[in-house]
């Protein structure tokens, strides 16, 4: 009995495997290397609970669970960091261009005022000169000439230096006009910066909440438990793999990538092996959307830094139209994203204390996908 137990959870890991199996690339496909195969647990049997260190639970009390309850609870715990990290850089992205905007407007706000001065001392000079004049500026004088000759010729000053003096007054006013303008401008642009402010240090809070719980758990597991639950989550990420390829979800896994797509990849599938780490994008460590975003760049096409704005600015496409190049976008807060390689793959930047690498598209919940070069 034992060995044809044993025999038939070979042949079941032979048929899953095979699931994963890349066929052969259709003419201009890109090929990507496949995912390394996980290594599953020799036996079915479920592994025994694990005691996991005061507060490590979601009820905050020490307790008995299973390495299958405490791997949920994980991905729950770095999904939310995900999703943190997302909000993060979105209002890094948004404190960036306010910044730049506060610094315009305040070096407005000084070349007004220069301005300002300037047209101040003009027009003090000209008050001089009427003092000095006896109250009347010398054009006013040439006036009362009883020479008639200088008397034409005085008018005409006099009427351009009216002019001017409009024309001076008019320009105070407007620049003063605009002095005050600026400062609105940048009185309301310091309110906006505060608030993008506070909510990128209320979202780096919550990553290091969610990042610390999680270590926090697997601190407290033994190496063993630690290797169980490695081998846990690969036969999990190989389960949901399986079934979204059976599922026939996706049409052709090889259909050929654009030429902007094909250096997208080669950019991406260069950065495997170097670490995640939340609100980076290169050169040495990459997040998720940061990966996806340089990658495109590097193709010469600018999108959006967060995976939840790639998922709400970029064009999308059905599923089962995807292509190598375009990103899959995860989650329904679409707080994580990769870039689809073919062959049913995907290179991404997974999560704090891993690194860029492949990974089958079907191992996490898609939301969709968008395509940049559409």
């Amino acid at each position: 009995m034992g060995r044809r137990r044993s025999a038939a959870a070979a042949i079941t890991l032979v048929c899953a495997l095979a699931a994963l199996a890349s066929p052969q690339a259709m003419s201009g496909a890109y090929a990507a290397p496949a995912p390394p195969a996980p290594s599953l647990s020799p036996s079915a049997v479920p592994p025994p609970p694990v005691e996991l260190p005061p507060g490590a639970g979601q009820s905050g009390t020490p307790g008995k669970k299973s390495l299958d309850d405490v791997r949920i609870e994980l991905d729950a715990l770095y999904e939310k960091a995900a999703s943190a990290t997302d909000a993060y850089n979105l209002a890094d992205e948004q404190y960036q261009r306010l910044s730049a905007e506060v610094s315009t407007l305040t070096q407005d706000l000084v070349r007004g005022q220069a301005r300002i001065d300037e047209l101040n001392k003009s027009a003090g000079a000209a008050a001089r000169a009427q003092y000095r004049g006896g109250g009347l500026p010398p054009e006013a004088q040439l006036v009362l000439t009883d020479d008639p000759g200088l008397f034409l010729d005085g008018v005409g000053r006099f009427q351009e230096s009216q002019r001017a003096t409009h024309r001076l007054i008019a320009e105070l006013t407007r620049a003063q006009e605009d002095l005050k303008t600026y400062a609105q401008d940048a009185g309301t642009e310091w309110a906006k910066l505060e608030v993008s402010r506070a909510k990128k240090e209320k979202a780096k809070e919550e990553i290091t909440k969610q990042i610390a719980a999680a270590e926090k758990i697997e601190a407290g597991l033994e190496k063993e438990d630690l290797a169980r639950l490695a081998r846990l989550q690969d036969e999990a990420a190989l389960k949901a793999q399986s079934a979204w390829l059976g599922s026939g979800a996706l049409k052709d896994i090889n259909r050929g990538a654009s030429a902007q797509g094909k250096q997208a990849i080669a950019f991406a599938t260069a950065q495997i092996g170097k670490p995640y780490v939340w609100g980076a994008e290169g050169p040495s460590s990459y997040d998720c959307s940061g990966l996806t975003s340089e990658a495109w760049s590097a193709a010469g096409r600018t999108i959006p830094r967060t995976s939840q704005e790639q998922w709400r600015q970029l064009p999308r496409v059905p599923v089962a139209d995807m292509r190598p190049g375009d990103l899959i976008i995860y989650f329904e807060d679409a707080s994580h994203v990769g870039m689809y390689v073919g062959d049913g793959t995907i290179v991404h930047a997974p999560r704090p204390g891993r690194n860029v690498t492949l990974a089958g598209a079907g191992t996490m919940r898609i939301l969709g996908v968008v395509r940049p070069d559409k």
